[in-house]
């Protein structure tokens, strides 16, 4: 798959198979993360890769808006350097790289959070340096997916040809 179709493509998925990902697609997931480009590459980020099953069950319970991590084979907590002007920009270019690594796979995933991850860096006994911008579940998904079905605002209404409002052509 080409990273454009990639991109066309993916979409979010909450329910999984239960089936785990191999543990060769899970470290290409992380890898795709610590391979993204970083300002001034400062790298601002951590990854705490959850696989164990009792562990994903309380990070669902943690991370509130995400009740379907517990069926997840894993999931990624990305947690980015508090001192940094640019983690959170860079934490969500990783947090992109890895969905679409993931997808090429066949794996499928979503974001949770961006708020209140208290809770999850607790869990996943982050330190205080850090602040946990978010946890990416990852899983083959229970439903087959339309690949592109996607309802997006035509392209003349989210983007402009050198000043807001003059139509991109």
């Amino acid at each position: 798959m080409d990273v454009f179709d990639a991109i066309r493509t993916v979409l979010a998925v909450r329910s999984y198979e239960d089936r785990e990902v191999p543990a060769d697609v899970v470290r290409q997931i992380v890898e795709a993360g610590r391979l993204t480009a970083s300002s001034k590459n400062g790298q601002p980020w951590h990854f705490v890769v959850v696989r164990d099953r009792e562990m994903l069950r309380r990070l669902a319970g943690a991370a509130t808006s995400g009740p379907y991590v517990a069926q997840a084979s894993c999931a990624i907590a990305v947690a980015v350097e508090r001192d940094s002007p640019f983690g959170v920009s860079d934490g969500s270019r990783a947090i992109q790289s890895m969905v679409l690594a993931a997808w090429e796979a066949g794996v499928g995933s979503n974001w949770i959070g961006f708020r209140e991850m208290t809770a999850v860096a607790e869990l996943l006994a982050v330190p205080d340096t850090f602040d946990v911008l978010g946890v990416v579940s990852f899983g083959y998904p229970a439903q087959r997916i339309g690949r592109g079905k996607k309802r997006r605002k035509p392209l003349a209404e989210v983007a402009s040809s050198e000043r807001f409002g003059t139509p991109f052509a």
